[in-house]
């Protein structure tokens, strides 16, 4: 039975992670490469004109992260099924980006064959998340879901610094030039927040940490 055509888009900073997804894909006749972006803005320009079946999409990129980008494209174009493709192997960021509306989840050192076997895995419909990952996330809901709702979780003195600019309403880059820190750094604090308040969003990080006093002196 002759496999279905999959359209496949990539976006990622590193030129050397988009060539050699390209050289996998380019050995498998069911797969066609629609367009690879290097950055969110370019990305959401390049879907207006052709959407793929298949994203792959880099969780931190100058401009817009891979998270904020998961979340618009899952509600401008909910027919793509997004593949997070990363170097972060922590449960934090696996849930952010299934949260934000991924359907599947894996390390760039993943070899070619869990490769294909992930798009295609998405491209139906299912959700994909890499073995190795599998045990981790598993054991830190179980650790979530035990943890007492109204425990204080511990934060840095750089965590606290940056929850305390969310909630006042600041951007990922204008918390990085306010604290001098790298937005890729801001947006690791963030995700850390999100982990340790144990909500989904900025909205809930907000709601939690006004009424657990968190943003107080």
């Amino acid at each position: 039975m002759t496999k279905p055509i999959i359209k496949v888009a990539i976006t990622d900073d590193n030129p050397l992670v988009i060539n050699g997804i390209e050289k996998v894909l380019a050995h498998y006749p069911n797969f066609e490469l629609t367009g690879t972006y290097d950055n969110g803005d370019a990305l959401l320009a390049g879907l207006e004109q052709q959407a793929p079946d298949v994203l792959l999409l880099d969780i931190q990129m100058p401009g817009k992260g891979g998270e904020e980008l998961a979340r618009i494209i899952s509600q401008r174009y909910p027919a793509i099924h997004i593949l997070a493709l990363t170097g972060f192997d922590t449960p934090v960021y696996v849930r952010s980006m299934m949260q934000s509306g991924c359907k599947g989840y894996l390390l760039k050192n993943i070899d070619q064959k869990v490769l294909i076997e992930a798009i295609e895995t998405v491209y139906r419909g299912e959700q994909y998340i890499e073995s190795s990952l599998k045990e981790e996330l598993l054991n830190n809901m179980l650790k979530l879901k035990s943890a007492r709702p109204s425990t204080l979780p511990d934060l840095t003195p750089r965590e606290k610094d940056v929850l305390l600019l969310i909630v006042e309403e600041y951007t990922s880059v204008e918390i990085a030039e306010k604290l001098f820190l790298g937005r890729r750094t801001v947006e690791k604090y963030r995700l850390q927040l999100l982990q340790k308040l144990q909500v989904k969003n900025t909205a809930g990080l907000v709601k939690v940490a006004l009424k657990m006093g968190l943003t107080g002196n």
